[in-house]
């Protein structure tokens, strides 16, 4: 005997299989979606404890405008012989002031009130404010003093009174940082205080042709004017660099200067003491595969000397034009920039060992070294 099922008990039969079907898939995709979530960090702790730390830094400088420019245009068509009466006014003319205010960002580095920013923040101020949170927020401001800089490395070191002790920050290892790691930024881009923003490490080593010892951490962490001298700081709360640079054109293109950098400078500064970095005397240009291939070397590394200076360290070792040094204590030497970093981050008078290759064979030179001359020179030159 054949059954049959009533219309609506074959509806509500035909759709079980479906409405299970639909719950598998929106479980699916709940529990993709919390997935991916639980994969993102969350900055929420690290810029509460952070940011405290974080300071405004604003500048005052004042200058004056020249008599070229008052009457630069008024001088323009003027009848023959009339110059004279319009160079001798401009003479005599008081030059009105002119009060220039830049703004920028730094970081405290100790409960007593040291701060870090970068050297073109404050360069050449006569006022230097520090803003930041005090008790329960409240806004405070004090006048901090210049400490010491390092122009070559576009860093600088303030300080400030305050009476009670500080939040600060420490570094951070920028060597041991590995690119796609989360990073965290802080500033005041535009004036905006306590700006956070987020992105990863993009690369490590970046030379974008600033100065001589180029060795930018890039970063996608949205930076702005205004962050110059702020943090950029890792996972776990550390600083592991001072973000200085962005690229004006592009987006997500931001530099800052390493820590294994920047707090050997600083602490030197803090110190008393003077800045100083060693120096070779030669001039130096990397190594492509033809130069390679010429010289037998076998690998397209090391950095090519193409003079020596008379009566300085590496004429005393022994070294001589023509020479490539691949190795500097042991640590390989890829260009001439590393070279360049490399000998300037060790002390003057110190005893380094440098690995040669010279007639298709390597040797070693131990040399003395001398003190680097505190100039901006050619990225080709070791001074």
């Amino acid at each position: 005997m054949k059954q049959y099922i009533p219309a609506q008990s074959r509806s509500i039969a035909l759709r079980q299989p479906a409405v299970v079907m639909l719950s598998t898939l929106l479980l699916l995709a709940f529990l993709i979606a919390n997935a991916s979530a639980n994969a993102l960090p969350n900055f929420v702790d690290l810029a509460a404890k952070s940011g405290p730390a974080v300071v405004n830094i604003g500048t005052e400088r004042t200058s004056r405008t020249g008599s070229d420019d008052l009457f630069g245009g008024m001088m323009r068509n003027v009848p023959p012989g009339f110059e004279q009466f319009f160079e001798q006014f401009g003479r005599n003319f008081s030059r009105p002031q002119q009060k220039q205010r830049s703004m920028g960002t730094g970081f405290i580095i100790s409960a007593d009130g040291y701060i870090v920013t970068n050297y073109h923040v404050v360069a050449n101020a006569d006022v230097i404010n520090v803003n930041f949170s005090g008790n329960a927020g409240k806004a405070e401001s004090v006048k901090a003093k210049l400490v010491g800089s390092d122009e070559e490395t576009d860093l600088a070191l303030l300080k400030i009174e305050w009476k009670q002790a500080l939040p600060f920050l420490r570094f951070g290892n920028s060597d041991a940082m590995k690119v796609g790691e989360w990073l965290l930024a802080i500033g005041n881009p535009f004036g905006l205080e306590n700006t956070v923003t987020a992105g990863i490490l993009s690369a490590k080593g970046r030379d974008i042709r600033s100065g001589p010892f180029d060795n930018y951490l890039q970063t996608d962490a949205s930076i702005n004017p205004g962050n110059s001298g702020g943090p950029l700081i890792n996972m776990q709360g550390e600083v592991i660099g001072i973000n200085t640079a962005i690229i004006a054109s592009g987006q997500g293109i931001g530099f800052a200067i390493p820590s294994s950098m920047a707090s050997n400078i600083i602490n030197q500064v803090r110190s008393g003491k003077k800045v100083s970095r060693g120096w070779l005397g030669v001039t130096i240009q990397d190594v492509d595969a033809n130069t390679a291939k010429a010289l037998g070397l076998p690998e397209n590394r090391g950095a090519l000397i193409g003079s020596v200076v008379e009566g300085d360290p590496a004429e005393a070792a022994g070294l001589r034009a023509g020479d490539v040094i691949v190795a500097v204590d042991g640590k390989k030497v890829e260009n001439a920039s590393e070279l360049l970093r490399e000998i300037a981050a060790k002390s003057p008078s110190s005893t380094t060992a440098l690995e040669v290759w010279r007639d298709g064979s390597k040797k070693n030179f131990p040399i003395k070294l001398g003190e680097r001359s505190p100039v901006k020179d050619s990225k080709a030159c070791t001074r």
